[in-house]
């Protein structure tokens, strides 16, 4: 049971980084390191951490922007 579970999550952190990425194109705003840390996905709970990554100062700002 714990490895479906654990299935799930991940389904359900990959559809998170998927929307994400969608929403920020739509600002025109690109996170070339957007995705699951690799690291979280190797243990069974909780679910995988998305990592933003790293992105240029340019980005940070237009980013800072949109939340604005």
């Amino acid at each position: 049971m714990e490895a479906r579970h654990s299935a799930l999550c991940v389904e359900e952190a990959e559809d998170a980084v998927k929307e994400l990425r969608a929403e920020l194109a739509k600002a025109g705003i690109t996170l070339p390191s957007l995705g699951l840390d690799p690291v979280s996905l190797a243990r069974e709970a909780p679910c995988p951490l998305v990592e933003l990554g790293r992105c240029s100062v340019q980005t940070a700002r237009r980013l800072a922007a949109v939340l604005r």
